[in-house]
């Protein structure tokens, strides 16, 4: 039995839903199914900005948040990306979803490749929004060292953010996506999803797969570049489209929600 909760400050446009499994937000009841996963900073409301973009009766939207993370944060596991695969198609069948669209941000584009290369019948179209790619990020010693220090020093943590979005934006935002996991997430998801992200290769399992594929970058970001999406990501989907989208950087969804959007919905509904 699911527990519905409106959210006060915005009930015209979702609601969230805890579910048996994952909890998520969701929006509309439209015909154009989607699953959207949040970052490694992120949490269920990472795509919320877009929803006043987003038609209702158009668009059926959920993004749950992952194990550890926000509204599932009670929900303890492994925090690795083939048990968010399974999740999310557990979700899906909670859904009565049999085919759907997938997208994700960052993190949760790595985890969007692994949910198709579990169950590539049951995707229609995959967006990658600064994504990381399938095979990982190929980090040394000391920069995946920098990076687990996000939980414990708040420096470590302002630099990844500054550098993700090209050091141009505002510090009460940069110090407000810093300090988001601390509020929403568990410092064992936090980290174990930084290995699950971060390292493990299961691209060639990607060969052969073929659907609609679209990859949005913002031309600020300082890690999640266009040329850095064609050798890896597009590399297993030669027709893929890649978007560099202008004035944004790791965060799109925050800095150019509309632009995103409308993105997102010429994509999907075209």
């Amino acid at each position: 039995m699911s527990q519905t909760v409106n959210i006060t400050s915005v009930p015209r446009f979702y609601e969230m839903t805890v579910m048996k499994r994952l909890s998520t937000t969701s929006f509309g009841h439209g015909p154009i199914k989607v699953i959207a996963l949040h970052g490694w900073f992120g949490d269920e409301t990472t795509f919320s900005p877009l929803f006043r973009a987003l038609d209702p009766d158009q668009f059926h939207w959920v993004s749950p948040a992952l194990r550890g993370y926000g509204a599932s944060r009670h929900l303890q596991g492994a925090y690795t990306m083939q048990e968010v695969a399974e999740d999310v198609l557990a979700l899906a069948d909670d859904l009565g979803w049999e085919r759907f669209n997938l997208i994700g941000h960052s993190m949760g584009g790595k985890a969007i490749q692994r949910v198709l290369a579990n169950a590539p019948h049951r995707i229609a179209k995959l967006i990658g929004v600064t994504p990381v790619p399938a095979s990982g990020v190929p980090f040394d010693d000391g920069m995946f060292g920098f990076f687990q220090q996000a939980w414990s020093n708040p420096e470590a943590a302002l630099g990844i953010v500054t550098h993700s979005v090209g050091g141009r934006l505002p510090k009460r935002y940069i110090e407000e996506i810093a300090t988001h996991p601390h509020r929403v997430a568990s410092e064992a998801s936090f980290l174990g999803y930084l290995n699950a992200w971060a390292k493990g290769d299961f691209s060639a399992e990607l060969a052969g797969i073929s659907l609609p594929v679209k990859v949005i970058v913002g031309e600020h970001d300082g890690a999640i570049t266009a040329d850095f999406m064609r050798g890896t990501f597009l590399a297993h989907f030669p027709n893929g489209e890649l978007e560099t989208m202008p004035n944004a950087g790791h965060y799109p969804m925050d800095e150019t929600p509309l632009a995103l959007a409308a993105s997102i919905i010429h994509f999907l509904a075209g």
